[in-house]
């Protein structure tokens, strides 16, 4: 397990350091200077070369590149081009909000998914089988900013039951403490909804298909010889081994997750790491890029590691000197 653990850090750092290694030489070698957007056109060209040296883009490419590497060994991802704050302040800020947006959107997700993917199993060839698959079709394949959209336009603007964007009410200090969590959950509804609504059914298929194998196994007909019930049968014995695959899609799902906040963010104006990159890259900010794409990087990586652990823990047949030599 130690020598396992060991070599799928070491390539989880290769694959982190590959990746924004990419991008930063990416972002630094596409057109466009970063400067037009914070000089004018009567601006003097030492005052230009000033103000290049003082953001650090007036040496070479490997130079920035080597400076920005001993600044990532030593926590310092860089100084913002276009908030002149540093760029870990302004991650830090951002992560919360994602965080909050995603891992609830999250665990709504599994919860529908479940609840699809055993009704889709318990009742395979009926009209709940069928409705359940063509709803959750339809919602997987709409682009996450066209579900937002009309969520908004619906549940905000026609019935005006939650707010069109943001994460708190102007008057959100003002407020007390369950006050001011009512307003959050209030703001939060309608992110989560989207982000949730647009990605269940490709776990809850998933879940139907392992559950459809659950229920052809001897011990489901040894339950059965007993006298259970078909909802005891599903519920207390099917069902905790169908998940058991669902841990490996912990990892799968991260990607996903991340890349639709950044979308459900925008649409939302959620304060975020997805709007904060956005901002970004309509700014040419190459530190809050790379910065954003790192941390990122780690989540996806830490995800899939963290998702190969716990197969390993939950699953005695992949553990080391398991039979078959796992």
């Amino acid at each position: 397990m130690t020598s396992w653990l060991s070599r799928r850090l070491a390539i989880s750092v290769i694959l982190v350091f590959v990746l924004t290694s990419v991008v930063f030489f990416v972002v630094r070698l596409a057109p466009g200077d970063p400067l037009q957007r914070m000089v004018n056109e009567t601006t003097q060209p030492g005052d230009r070369d000033l103000v290049r040296e003082r953001l650090g883009l007036d040496g070479s490419l490997g130079r920035q590149y080597v400076d920005w590497l001993a600044g990532v060994v030593r926590g310092d991802l860089g100084i913002s081009l276009r908030q002149q704050r540093p760029v870990t302040a302004i991650i830090g800020e951002a992560v919360g909000p994602t965080l909050l947006l995603t891992v609830t959107a999250y665990l709504l997700h599994l919860v529908l998914a479940v609840l699809a993917g055993t009704t889709m199993a318990s009742r395979r060839g009926r009209p709940a089988d069928h409705l359940l698959q063509g709803v959750g079709l339809v919602l997987y394949s709409l682009p996450g900013f066209w579900l937002g959209l009309m969520l908004i336009m619906f549940f905000a603007g026609r019935l005006g039951w939650f707010p069109v964007g943001a994460m708190h009410a102007p008057d959100a200090v003002f407020m007390s403490g369950p006050a001011r969590l009512a307003d959050l959950l209030h703001h939060l509804a309608l992110p989560v909804a989207t982000l949730a609504l647009g990605s269940f059914m490709g776990t809850a298929r998933y879940l139907r298909a392992s559950l459809d194998e659950a229920l052809a196994q001897d011990y489901i007909m040894a339950a059965r010889a007993r006298g259970l019930t078909e909802r005891t049968i599903l519920w207390r014995h099917a069902l905790p081994n169908a998940l058991l695959p669902l841990v490996t899609l912990i990892g799968l799902h991260l990607p996903f997750l991340l890349g639709g906040a950044v979308v459900v963010e925008v649409v939302f104006g959620w304060p975020g790491m997805g709007r904060v990159t956005v901002e970004a890259l309509w700014a040419r900010d190459y530190p809050v890029i790379v910065g954003t794409t790192l941390l990122s990087a780690i989540t996806v990586v830490a995800g899939s590691l963290l998702a190969d652990i716990l197969y390993r823990r939950v699953d005695p047949r992949v553990r080391p000197g398991a039979g078959g030599g796992a």
